[in-house]
């Protein structure tokens, strides 16, 4: 059973840290592209990073650039988002999602739930003033 959970969220201040996990089971991890996106409050999903299976390549939105890192684990099937220099609209629902390599070939940065192979529960982040 394919199976990603997502923790780490919480309360931050603006211009603060956070670290997410995501613990991934059910699947041949390193076959898997890992995505964070978020979902803000009434909006649609929107894409943040992205990592390859064998680690070597990672994207960025252009709100996530030079502010989050994402890496991955593959030894423990975990995932990782450093969040840095976060904003009162980072407040969100952050979500880890997973793509088969050969369906993350047609990524799209407007891909809905059901693009992805797999998406965990989520864990909110609240940035406050």
């Amino acid at each position: 059973q394919v199976q990603l959970v997502e923790s780490g969220g919480g309360l931050v201040q603006v211009g603060g840290s956070l670290t997410l996990s995501c613990a991934a089971s059910g699947f041949d991890f390193t076959n898997y592209w890992i995505f964070w996106v978020r979902q803000r409050s009434g909006e649609r999903l929107e894409w943040v990073s992205m990592i390859s299976g064998n680690n070597e390549v990672t994207f960025y939105g252009a709100d996530a650039q030079d502010r989050f890192t994402i890496s991955r684990d593959n030894a423990n099937s975990m995932s990782y988002l450093q969040m840095t220099k976060l904003k009162l609209s980072d407040s969100a629902i952050y979500y880890c999602a997973a793509a088969e390599k050969r369906r993350a070939g047609g990524f799209a940065h407007n891909w809905d739930r059901d693009d992805y192979d797999a998406v965990g529960r989520g864990t909110q982040v609240t940035v406050f003033s």
